[in-house]
């Protein structure tokens, strides 16, 4: 069982925004309106707020943490700001990054039960809006983009 003080404080900041950066990646890979935008943020939030079953304490603590930031109206991702073209290729670098730590920190139950949790949070912002279409007619719920996007986290977030 790993704790807060087994991590760097950056490397703590960095998984207590790991969640929304995984929403943030489905929003970049296939930039909707505010509707969208404000549909796949929400599901990143209920992620964080939402109870998972035997969840092991890193998991626990990081959710804590998370959600009292949220109670005190700090910006997850305020040291966190993906910028240009490679967008959504920074977000993917993060959550390696947020990987490797979990795989040289975490223990393994940890490790597996946090990238099930980031993984859930992108599926989720994926489903909380339907892309495309004119007026909802011919909308898909998860683009074709978001689908990449899926795909490659699926990847990213491997032991």
């Amino acid at each position: 069982m790993t704790t807060q003080a087994d991590y760097t404080p950056e490397e703590w900041t960095a998984l207590v925004r790991s969640p929304f950066v995984a929403g943030m990646a489905i929003t970049l890979a296939d930039p909707g309106g505010p509707i969208e935008i404000a549909k796949e943020t929400a599901a990143a939030l209920r992620t964080v707020t939402e109870p998972v079953a035997d969840q092991p304490e890193l998991l626990a603590a990081v959710k804590a943490e998370a959600l009292a930031g949220i109670q005190r109206h700090e910006n997850p991702l305020a040291d966190f700001k993906p910028r240009g073209a490679d967008a959504p290729q920074q977000v993917v670098e993060e959550l390696r990054a947020v990987n490797a730590i979990l795989a040289a920190k975490a223990t393994p139950d940890e490790a597996t039960a946090f990238r099930a949790w980031l993984t859930h949070a992108a599926q989720d912002a994926a489903n909380a809006a339907k892309e495309g279409g004119f007026f909802g007619v011919g909308a898909v719920q998860v683009s074709e983009r978001e689908q990449h996007m899926l795909d490659e986290l699926a990847k990213v977030l491997t032991p």
